[in-house]
């Protein structure tokens, strides 16, 4: 399953701008007063400025070269905290997943991590993003949502994670819906999940569907 388009909200598109493309350096697509478009790798990632009562926060991935993750730490901590997962360790390691991960936060304190999968071919003499690789969908009901797009989409459960009542994953390594519980702690902060609307374009054995969450 890859993730062609994320579209998420933000109370501040101008500082989204500037985060996105001066501290990622995504290459912008298009934009408006109202709206950007970013390139991250094969995917798009497009934030819609938002007047909403409360801030709308989400859990974005994306996959890196899966010898790159060195590289993205130190390129990381040019301009950004690492968020700890260990005592010791900035470094996620997902051993079931067979990938590694680090975490930060951009400047609406969306939880973003950049994630090296050894599951894919996608080995590169440098560091790049190369696609949305997860997308958090928060629900107060996570197993009864997680079946309706398994039988409406034929979406399968990540092979590498056993369904949990309050987290699945469905998708595969190229991309994942990670499916979680209203309340459940983002890994690996203190910050519980909360639902925010966003539309999501998907591709699935060939097919592509859009999905508003």
């Amino acid at each position: 399953m890859k993730i062609r388009e994320s579209i998420l909200g933000t109370h501040n598109l101008t500082a989204t701008t500037a985060f996105y493309t001066q501290s990622l350096q995504l290459p912008v697509i298009s934009e408006s007063s109202r709206h950007i478009s970013l390139q991250a790798g094969s995917s798009i990632l497009t934030f819609e400025q938002q007047e909403t009562a409360t801030a709308p926060v989400y859990h974005v991935a994306f996959n890196i070269p899966h010898n790159q993750l060195p590289e993205a730490v130190q390129w990381l901590q040019t301009f950004t905290t690492l968020l700890p997962v260990t005592g010791s360790s900035h470094i996620a390691d997902f051993s079931n997943w067979d990938a590694q991960a680090v975490y930060f936060y951009d400047n609406n304190g969306n939880l973003l991590e950049l994630i090296a999968r050894h599951g894919l071919e996608n080995e590169a003499p440098k560091l790049y993003i190369d696609s949305i690789s997860e997308l958090g969908v928060v629900t107060t009901d996570p197993t009864g949502y997680a079946d309706r797009l398994i039988s409406t989409y034929g979406l399968p459960v990540f092979s590498r994670q056993p369904r949990l009542e309050q987290f699945t994953a469905l998708g595969d390594d190229n991309g994942l819906l990670i499916v979680v519980a209203a309340g459940r702690n983002w890994f690996p902060t203190n910050v519980p999940a909360q639902y925010f609307p966003a539309v999501i374009t998907i591709e699935n054995n060939g097919n592509a569907t859009t999905l508003s969450l």
